[in-house]
């Protein structure tokens, strides 16, 4: 394969993976745009419930005195 061809598809390759790196969600993290986005997993009350239940549940067995915020499944104000 000559060198002009294989360049030629590598670079509309690079291309094709920039644009879909732009466009994919980007997992748990924060939100993509639309039409793409939605509310990632970890920042739904359910899910924040259950992960400060489990801190709660965590710092209980090191013997460490919990949050009350871990303890209601409440973020803390600020």
């Amino acid at each position: 394969m000559s060198d002009r061809v294989f360049l030629s598809i590598l670079a509309v390759a690079a291309v094709v993976a920039i644009v879909l790196a732009a466009l994919w969600p980007q997992g748990y993290g924060a939100r993509s745009p639309a039409p793409f986005g939605h509310t990632p997993i970890q920042q739904t009350p359910e899910m924040q419930a259950a992960m400060a239940r489990e801190t709660a549940h965590l710092k209980a067995k090191k013997g460490e005195r919990p949050d009350s915020a871990a303890i209601t499944g409440l973020r803390p104000s600020k």
